[in-house]
């Protein structure tokens, strides 16, 4: 799935329908107000498209893990509120998902209009994608839209289910994911350069194998660096290191080899005596660790080397920290890559998660072509994996 041969709110008449929009509206919250309102404003072009060309438009997201429960701290009436202000029309908030409150605001909905269903998670069934729920949530409209990218992975009532019995298309941000990530895997600017980063290799198998396949560099970095490493035969010290991956980090290596892809490894590190903010720090030169320290960021050697792949790139995509950037004494290494990448000119992807907290918090997200919505929903596509919220939709 690289390409989206999928209907858009485009190939449908919407109007004077009632169309139930999947957004990704699971938004951090910090006492009782939302901290970053990035997700709404992204859902905000399907939102104005179907309310512009007179739909009925009822959404419904998830946020947290309710657990099937009701439970306050969960509600979404904060996201209707904000989405009020930033559509400048209201914004009715149901009390349940598929109760009568829900029913009957949706019955009552004019053209043009916008409504936002209860959590759906509240429901225990939606995470089962039980199909009695599934068509209960159908039943409130005539067309079905995905547009959250999140939670595109996952096969649930609100993401995959309502789709056995409703018309579905997606919206603009889903279609905006695929076709700048599809492009990338599929026909990208060369040389095209992949960064992976985080904690450990187990995460990122099926990624690391799938972009072997397709990538001029890949660059290893943050706490996986050290399984390759030590697969090398070099010391890694008290660094975070996966024993049972190491074969595995083997076999890749040389799979990089085989395909002549330049794999790219920390030839220094910034390291710590102990797993804390306040920990002595020392810069170790070199690929070996001694004893008694951990390796908590690349070094200045390894930024130079990594940075220069960067800068000969005609597209970067970036999955994960090159350290503990939480730490300040051991941000030094993702500053430096988010800063290289910004200024590379290059196409530049920063796919989910981590690397999307560093790149926003350094200041660098404004310089970048496109940052995912989805993190692990952008993991399971780098993978080449099939994700189900986008299968479950209509063929053009």
């Amino acid at each position: 799935m690289t390409s989206l041969n999928k209907k858009t709110i485009e190939d449908i008449d919407v109007k004077g329908k009632s169309v139930l929009v999947r957004c990704d509206f699971n938004v951090p919250m910090k006492d009782g107000a939302i901290s970053n309102d990035k997700r709404i404003v992204a859902a905000l072009p399907t939102i104005q498209y179907l309310t512009g060309h007179g739909a009925k438009v009822i959404l419904c997201s998830h946020m947290g893990r309710p657990k099937g429960e009701f439970l306050p701290e969960f509600s979404l009436a904060p996201v209707a509120q904000r989405l009020s202000q930033l559509l400048e029309q209201p914004v009715k908030m149901a009390k349940d998902v598929i109760g009568p409150d829900a029913k009957a605001l949706a019955a009552s909905l004019e053209e043009g209009e916008v409504m936002l269903l209860e959590n759906v998670r509240y429901h225990k069934e939606e995470t089962k994608n039980d199909p009695a729920f599934s068509k209960e949530l159908a039943s409130l409209a005539e067309i079905y839209v995905n547009d959250a990218f999140g939670t595109a992975h996952r096969a649930h009532c609100s993401t995959t289910g309502v789709a056995d019995y409703l018309p579905a298309v997606c919206g603009y941000l889903i279609q905006k994911e695929i076709s700048v990530m599809g492009g990338a895997l599929n026909s990208p600017q060369r040389p095209l350069v992949a960064i992976l980063g985080g904690s450990k290799v187990s995460d990122k198998i099926g990624v690391i194998n799938n972009l072997l396949e397709k990538v001029d560099t890949l660059v290893v970095g943050g706490g996986m660096a050290y399984t390759f490493l030590k697969a090398m035969g070099h010391t890694v010290g008290a660094s975070l290191c996966e024993d049972d991956k190491l074969e595995l980090a083997k076999e890749m290596l040389a799979k990089a080899k085989e395909r002549g892809v330049d794999l790219l490894l920390p030839v220094d590190h910034k390291a710590g005596d102990r797993f804390a903010e306040d920990c002595q720090v020392s810069v170790i030169d070199g690929l070996d660790i001694p004893d008694g320290w951990m390796g908590m960021d690349i070094g200045p050697a390894s930024v130079a080397l990594f940075c220069t792949a960067v800068k000969k790139a005609g597209t970067v995509i970036w999955n994960g920290p090159m350290g503990v950037f939480e730490f300040p004494n051991f941000a030094e290494g993702t500053l430096e890559m988010a800063k290289a990448i910004a200024e590379s000119g290059a196409v530049s992807i920063i796919g989910g998660g981590d690397s999307v907290s560093a790149v926003t918090k350094l200041g660098f997200a404004d310089k970048m072509t496109h940052i995912s919505t989805g993190g692990g929903a952008s993991l399971e596509f780098l993978e080449g994996l099939e994700l189900p919220g986008i299968a479950a939709l209509n063929d053009k």
